[in-house]
């Protein structure tokens, strides 16, 4: 039985944590969770029914009504809210938009504190987010700050809208990533901020294998690819 081991992966807007993260959990046997598919899953059900993203006690109340469970099938993630799959309809650039007030909300990130612990414990894996060895996983056996410049972040956050088959200009992007990045680092609650034992990696110059062989090493240098 493969001993439970967490690493908790965090950074700013699109430095590649949740590519880096998925195909690290595959590579060491671990849980995948992105905890940033909860806050798009708060977003979605914002939206579904209508509430002003900036009403803070609503948003709150409706995140804590919700039935939220993290399946893991053949190494893929899936979220059901509400007894529904709702894994497909988060990436839209309106759940992103929404996503900054959500993020923001202290009544939100509270509800959500104890359904991210309850998910990992007691079990191998990788999570990815911007409060996480700081915050909700503080003990995490590894931490990883993981970064990239803002022109390569922009870039790899413009491919990726793209991607979607969405039509939107660089400058948009960028814009968008320079705010993203100010608001994730001032805001009052749980700021994005390097844990003072966390490794940091830039992956401004490294693809994504270099940047998963670098944090293989470090969890093989702590004891965490043993099984028992």
């Amino acid at each position: 039985m493969t001993r439970p081991f967490v690493i908790a992966i965090d950074g700013p807007v699109a430095a590649g944590k949740t590519t880096v993260g998925r195909m690290l959990a595959s590579r060491i046997d671990a849980l995948f969770f992105d905890t940033g598919v909860l806050y798009r899953a708060v977003a979605h059900q914002v939206l579904a029914h209508g509430i002003d993203v900036e009403d803070r006690r609503a948003v709150g109340d409706l995140t804590a009504s919700m039935d939220v469970e993290l399946q893991d099938e053949c190494g893929e993630t899936r979220l059901v809210v509400n007894g529904r799959d709702i894994s497909e309809e988060l990436r839209t650039l309106e759940i992103d938009r929404a996503l900054p007030s959500i993020s923001a909300n202290p009544d939100v990130r509270r509800a959500l504190l104890s359904l991210q612990r309850d998910i990992v414990r007691g079990r191998r894996a990788v999570v990815v987010g911007r409060d996480i060895g700081t915050v909700v996983l503080p003990d995490a056996e590894l931490k990883i700050y993981l970064d990239a410049a803002r022109d390569v972040r922009a870039k790899r956050r413009y491919e990726e809208i793209r991607e979607r088959g969405v039509e939107i200009d660089w400058d948009t992007v960028y814009r968008d990533l320079l705010a993203r990045d100010e608001r994730d680092s001032s805001r009052k609650h749980a700021p994005l901020t390097k844990a003072d034992d966390a490794v940091v990696i830039d992956a401004s110059t490294r693809d994504v294998p270099e940047v998963i062989d670098v944090i293989a090493g470090l969890v093989g240098d702590r004891g965490g690819l043993c099984h028992s």
